[in-house]
């Protein structure tokens, strides 16, 4: 008896920290391609969003050297010679009176005490742990590992053909360009995500402030972001 397995993949660039739509796309697949070989996206790859002590919102940046910002992601490096790591713990311990700071905030320590050269590895390593603290149990893959050398539509083909999906989920924002109909010729099927920022107490602002690292909710409100993100039926 030949048994058929569904499987729904998503991919993303392993940004910085990411929103809470990034791990949405996540918690709503069954693997998740990293796309670790492609040109990194300048602002969101090394940059995020957290609150400051006014109630406000302000970046945290990941310098990375100079003429970096058109290479792949594997090879882009952090400028170390800029105090980065103190500057984004500082700004992180706007956060360590929030409830669920001691959960999370002695990894966060560990990772900004931490020396770092490689963007991917940085972001890479958050991204996993953050993904452990959903209790996502999402298959992970390194893009670089298929061997993908296609672009544009024909490389998210290509991997979903490479790993047997059936099914792949695209953000929301791939509408504008993303070749449809190569899908149907391959037989997959082409799912956007629906996303709505998830809104919960902000212990810091005035006003809720949508779209910060994901980071922000799991201060304010822990393992319930993971219901927010998927409710429960």
């Amino acid at each position: 008896m030949i048994l058929w397995f569904l499987m729904k993949i998503t991919m993303h660039q392993p940004n910085f920290c990411p929103y809470p739509g990034f791990f949405q796309k996540i918690l709503s697949s069954d693997v998740f391609v990293v796309m670790d070989d492609v040109q990194m996206e300048f602002d969101i790859t090394n940059r995020n969003k957290v609150i400051n002590r006014d109630g406000n919102w302000e970046r945290i940046i990941v310098p990375i050297k100079k003429h970096q910002k058109f290479l792949p992601i594997l090879e882009v490096a952090i400028d170390n010679e800029k105090d980065w790591k103190t500057t984004i713990w500082n700004q992180i311990l706007v956060y360590n009176n929030h409830k669920f700071f001691n959960v999370y905030g002695n990894f966060l320590d560990e990772i900004f005490h931490k020396n770092w050269d490689s963007l991917f590895e940085l972001n890479f390593t958050i991204i996993k742990k953050i993904i452990q603290w959903l209790n996502c149990k999402v298959e992970i893959i390194r893009e670089s590992e298929l061997n993908i050398k296609n672009t544009s539509t024909h490389r998210l083909v290509d991997v979903c053909n490479t790993l047997g999906a059936d099914t792949y989920l695209s953000g929301p924002g791939a509408r504008n360009y993303i070749e449809e109909n190569l899908f149907l010729k391959n037989k997959i099927n082409l799912e956007f995500q629906e996303y709505s920022s998830i809104k919960y107490t902000q212990l810091v602002s005035k006003t809720f402030i949508p779209n910060l690292s994901i980071l922000d909710s799991l201060f304010n409100v822990g393992d319930s972001t993971r219901n927010l993100l998927i409710p429960t039926k």
